[in-house]
């Protein structure tokens, strides 16, 4: 969530900015809200006062033996007013909550603005797209030789769904313990296993509810349930599968005030991912780039305002070097202020090279959220006897597994649909150079 002293000190000027990632804030609407809190809060702050006017007077009338009827019954009616004006502020205030709520973050000032994807800045290419002399197959066939299996995961479930077997669910396997070893013991990151599941709070927290309910999975909870207890809000009758580690690791931080010397904090996790896709249907039918279900590595950090920035260069640095152990060709691109996600205030895309598509592909996305989500789940730290203050929360995926596979296989096919295993992941495969491809 955006800081609302923000708006409240130029809201034309955060509708200029939010302009430029294609979101149009009601301005007309904000200003009626905000005109009729400063009325409603001026009016119980009046009320307030004259009820301890009253207070006063009744207790020194009372002090003196003298009857103070006349003022009790003022007071009682200048408490009705004021439960009242309460009242009415509260749901008032509850509505601008529910306004802020689906305001994407702020684009930062090194961010360039551009209306969609063709805004985007190369920052870098690293190494060089393999060439081959034989005809090359896509990871649909190429795994189809090596136990990638999309009709029993059709059967058994529906589509955007694999089965891996043999050989190739060895080497996705490989492929996290890698990962996962890779940022532990080299990045500083601290291994962290999540629920698979969280409440509609968490959701909230990190920014998928509201504006992205319909690319979730809801999972229905008895409320009957001794071991849940009822909370305010229908939607607190669902768990939800997460979508990536990103919310239940960085809700770790919710209602929590982290000692300022504790930072920056930096997990990893391992967990699958559940999205629905719902304004995806179309792209990427064939094959693991577009999944209802896919593993991931991600990668987490609070850290303090000021190592905001510099925290998002290394994190990014971080997914590089999966790439770069792996010997996969990709580029570095900064998205513009209209291809940033709902949170974001700066991201770094990574795209390995896909050879059958001749093409780089997502298959990182790292983002500073700046103070959005910290200010939604109130993650604060303090710096000795200094006040409270919001952190900085930042992700990227290190990585996203089932595309590094893809990538993975592709570039490392050879004639005879062997697949060469890159060195650093041997050790996780039993010693194996390649794998071989199963031709019965």
């Amino acid at each position: 969530m955006i800081d609302p002293q923000l708006l409240r000190k130029d809201v034309a000027l955060v509708a200029q900015k939010l302009a430029t990632r294609r979101f149009q804030l009601d301005v007309d609407l904000y200003t009626q809200l905000e005109a009729r809190r400063k009325v409603l809060q001026a009016s119980a702050e009046d009320l307030q006062a004259k009820r301890n006017q009253f207070a006063k007077q009744i207790g020194m009338k009372k002090a003196k033996g003298e009857d103070a009827s006349v003022e009790m019954s003022q007071s009682q009616e200048c408490n009705e007013s004021l439960s009242l004006a309460t009242a009415q502020l509260d749901l008032l205030q509850k509505e601008i909550a529910d306004f802020l709520m689906n305001i994407p973050n702020l684009p930062h000032e090194s961010v360039p603005v551009g209306s969609d994807e063709t805004g985007n800045v190369e920052i870098l290419k690293w190494g060089d797209p393999p060439q081959f002399d034989f005809p090359i197959k896509d990871h649909v066939d190429l795994g189809a030789m090596h136990g990638l299996d999309f009709e029993s995961a059709a059967k058994i479930t529906g589509s955007r769904f694999v089965v891996l077997k043999g050989s190739l669910a060895k080497l996705h396997r490989a492929l996290a313990q890698y990962m996962l070893d890779l940022h532990t013991e080299q990045h500083g990151y601290q291994e962290i296993n999540v629920p698979f599941m969280v409440n509609a709070a968490s959701m909230r927290g990190t920014g998928q509810l509201p504006k992205f309910e319909e690319d979730l999975f809801k999972v229905p909870r008895k409320m009957s349930d001794p071991d849940s207890p009822d909370q305010e809000g229908t939607d607190t009758e669902n768990f939800y599968l997460i979508p990536t580690a990103e919310v239940p690791v960085t809700n770790l931080a919710r209602d929590v005030i982290l000692n300022a010397l504790d930072l920056p904090i930096k997990y990893v996790s391992h967990t699958p991912c559940f999205r629905s896709e719902a304004g995806a249907y179309g792209r990427d039918v064939r094959g693991m780039i577009r999944q209802h279900q896919f593993e991931k590595v991600e990668l987490v950090q609070f850290v303090k305002p000021d190592q905001s920035l510099e925290a998002l260069e290394q994190l990014t640095l971080d997914a590089q070097a999966v790439l770069e152990g792996l010997g996969i060709a990709y580029r570095k691109i900064l998205l513009c202020t209209g291809d940033m996600g709902f949170g974001s205030a700066k991201t770094y895309d990574l795209e390995a090279w896909i050879p059958s598509q001749n093409t780089y592909r997502e298959i990182s996305s790292c983002s500073t959220m700046w103070d959005f989500q910290a200010r939604r789940m109130l993650a604060r730290m303090k710096d000795g006897q200094n006040k409270p203050e919001l952190i900085h929360t930042l992700n990227g995926s290190g990585l996203a597994i089932g595309r590094c596979l893809v990538a993975l296989i592709e570039n490392n096919q050879q004639a005879d649909g062997s697949i060469l295993i890159p060195q650093p992941l041997r050790k996780y495969m039993g010693g194996l150079e390649q794998i071989k491809p199963n031709l019965q």
